[in-house]
């Protein structure tokens, strides 16, 4: 589950990191109140204007504003929310902007230059152990400085086990060029970030960028936050985080009616019960010519009601030009996935133009065949995995 900027850096002030404070709004009088707020608060007379979408980059498409006066932070909190924001990490048509975040100004003077550090906590899965991944290159994109200064990049693999250990703590501090004041407090944010990690079952903390102060202070100027999924009946309150309008559409609508469903740019819809099942039939799709337009679990209970919604879920996407069903049976008899296909069929009528290839194995399976040829209606019937690839390629052409 993503999460925006202002809900991650409340999760890691919870854990005491320390973070550039702010304030959500929804619109710009609330921006305003909002900025005079954080004045008395904080002291600050300049104010950080960030749009709150899920996605990277704002500042490259005019998400994030500095404001100088109150009148500019009503002005661009006028611009900002509604707007449809662009950026590398949004669909072309962009992403509404609900929200904006009216942040602290941490750039102020004073004895030493500000100076910007990139930072992410997230699992290396070929070792499986947690990783911090740090370079001195902060406030650009880490794929950028990946590629053409890869040096810069370094990582401090934690075994679980232990957590991070204060040697590790101060090998990052160190390696970032730190000394003094600046030193002993990035050992301690580099710790209670780690926590936060792991305290808060998250798939991925990405700080950029970390911020030294001029007065040698570190604190999160931003906060790219992923939670794990599985792990979120350990943290009821973090649901109440989610936010749908920022999801697809067709995923959620997916989701509230129990199916696994990833929304792919493809021209072939499939409907398969299992994980991996499905993933060999997104190959098999593939290697047929087509593009898979889904991924889509129906999971073990393929009655008529969960196909027909499978099947509507699918037909949402204009893109698809036919749809391949391949079950497998065996907590589940073929031939009642086959009259399930049959009833939704004849219940959706005219909804349902395009070819249908059914694929069914297991227990029944022949009577399920035999089920669906004597139907009358328009849908292939397959036995082996070949033919369902010949007939992909067959109704595409």
């Amino acid at each position: 589950m993503n999460l925006h900027e202002y809900q991650g850096k409340k999760i890691l002030n919870s854990f005491g990191v320390r973070i550039q404070r702010g304030k959500v709004a929804s619109n710009y009088k609330e921006a305003v109140e909002d900025a005079k707020l954080l004045s008395k608060e904080t002291g600050t007379q300049w104010w950080v204007v960030k749009a709150q979408i899920h996605a990277g980059g704002r500042g490259k498409g005019g998400g994030v504003k500095l404001a100088k006066s109150i009148e500019d932070v009503e002005k661009y909190s006028k611009e900002i929310i509604g707007m449809m924001l662009k950026t590398p990490q949004t669909p072309p048509q962009g992403k509404k902007v609900n929200q904006v975040l009216i942040a602290e100004d941490v750039y102020y003077p004073g004895e030493s230059e500000p100076e910007e550090y990139y930072m992410s906590v997230l699992m290396n899965r070929a070792t499986g152990r947690n990783m911090v991944m740090y370079s001195t290159e902060g406030g650009m994109d880490i794929e950028s400085v990946a590629d053409k200064t890869p040096h810069l990049i370094f990582t401090e693999e934690i075994d679980p086990a232990t957590g991070i250990l204060p040697f590790q703590a101060r090998k990052i501090a160190f390696n970032l060029g730190l000394s003094g004041a600046a030193f002993k407090d990035m050992t301690k944010f580099v710790t209670a970030l780690y926590k936060a990690y792991v305290g808060s079952d998250a798939s991925l903390f990405e700080i950029n960028p970390v911020l030294k102060t001029s007065d040698n202070k570190i604190l999160a100027v931003d906060a790219k936050v992923v939670l794990d999924n599985n792990a979120l009946y350990r943290h009821k309150d973090y649901m109440e985080l989610r936010d749908l309008r920022e999801e697809n559409p067709i995923e959620v609508e997916a989701n509230a009616a129990g199916l696994n469903y990833v929304d792919l740019d493809g021209n072939v819809g499939c409907m398969v019960n299992g994980a991996g099942l499905a993933m060999s039939t997104m190959d098999l799709i593939k290697q047929s010519g087509g593009e898979p337009a889904n991924f889509l679990d129906v999971g073990g209970t393929a009655d008529a009601e969960r196909v027909e919604t499978g099947f509507r879920i699918i037909l949402k996407d204009p893109n698809v030009k036919a749809i391949l069903v391949n079950i497998f049976g065996g907590i589940v008899r073929c031939d009642r996935v086959a009259q399930g296909i049959v009833d939704a069929y004849k219940n959706m009528g005219d909804a349902i133009k395009i070819p249908i290839i059914v694929r069914l194995q297991g227990t029944n399976a022949k009577e399920a065949k035999e089920l669906i040829d004597k139907s009358g209606l328009d849908v292939i019937s397959v036995v082996e995995f070949q033919e369902a690839a010949d007939m992909v390629q067959k109704v595409l052409s």
